[in-house]
């Protein structure tokens, strides 16, 4: 199978993490030349919900490193996966922000432009604002780490956001039966998913009603890897969580009763993907490469 996978949610990659405070030059460098050997030609990396200094220091960094050695093509932008959030989930609540038009300003002047995708949550009074303020930026809006019913995710669609943060993740364990943010991601026809497929996330049966809702002509398959893929099983510290890597690869806190990002590649989520049996070669390349580079505005010469 195709080994040039692009990926829009990557927090790290066996001990890089892009938010680490001491992230570098050289850790950035050997992230982007790990994950194409392991099959991601073009990935975002992902820096959760942070402090302002944080971002204005990791961000920067990242676009210099990646125009000095002329890696554009293969990391043309960042994604915030916050802090704009009213859902946690295993990021800092302390640190989320007012979901505003001016926060969105604000971060974009802090990170130097480079931004391409931005995670907010739907339900969020500001969100429709923030929506349209990332569009006029040219940033890609996306909502996720919410508890956003059809009423918000309708509002946020009509703000124009087209995309989905890991649907079906990142959201509380329990929820309305019939109003609930999987549930009103899935009706709103105008959003794309994004789907973390690592075999943790979701169940082989909820990815197969996914793509009956939404087709792979609008989802795109995620890793969200984070510094722990590639480490062997056992105990370890993440963003303030107690994260306990199984034998079978799931990364969760048993404390949260959540997961902790994954310790999957993009090449690993594609293979089990694969392994359902139930897309053929062209689709698995459409939801693993040509929709996420289409949403970039990248051509698809990998």
């Amino acid at each position: 199978m195709n080994k040039k996978w692009v990926d829009l949610q990557v927090n790290g990659h066996r001990g890089v993490d892009f938010v680490s405070p001491e992230l570098s030059e050289k850790d950035i460098v050997q992230a982007i030349e790990e994950l194409a050997e392991a099959g991601t030609a073009v990935f975002l990396p992902t820096l959760i919900t942070a402090s302002d200094e944080l971002y204005a220091r990791n961000v920067p960094l990242i676009k210099r490193t990646v125009e000095k050695y002329g890696l554009q093509k293969h990391v043309p932008g960042v994604h915030l996966e916050g802090p704009l959030l009213t859902c946690a989930g295993a990021h800092d609540p302390a640190l989320q922000q007012e979901c505003s038009a001016e926060n969105v300003r604000k971060l974009h002047d802090l990170t130097e432009g480079f931004i391409k995708v931005m995670t907010l949550s739907a339900e969020a009074e500001g969100a429709p604002e923030a929506v349209a303020e990332l569009k006029k930026r040219g940033i890609v809006p996306s909502v996720g780490h919410h508890t956003a019913g059809y009423a918000e995710i309708h509002r946020a669609a009509d703000a124009g956001c087209q995309l989905l943060t890991h649907l079906g993740n990142a959201c509380p364990n329990l929820v309305g039966r019939h109003e609930n943010p999987l549930l009103a991601g899935l009706a709103e026809e105008r959003m794309d998913a994004m789907i973390i497929t690592d075999g943790h996330h979701l169940p082989a049966d909820l990815i197969k009603i996914i793509f009956k809702v939404k087709s792979p002509d609008h989802i795109i398959v995620t890793s969200d890897a984070c510094s722990l893929c590639g480490f062997p099983p056992g105990e370890y510290s993440l963003w303030g969580n107690r994260a306990v890597l199984t034998e079978n690869g799931k990364l969760h806190n048993p404390d949260k009763q959540c997961l902790v990002a994954a310790a999957a590649t993009m090449d690993m989520c594609m293979e089990f993907l694969k392994s359902l049996e139930f897309l053929s070669g062209e689709e698995l390349l459409k939801v693993g490469r040509t929709n996420a580079l289409k949403l970039l505005n990248m051509e698809d010469d990998l």
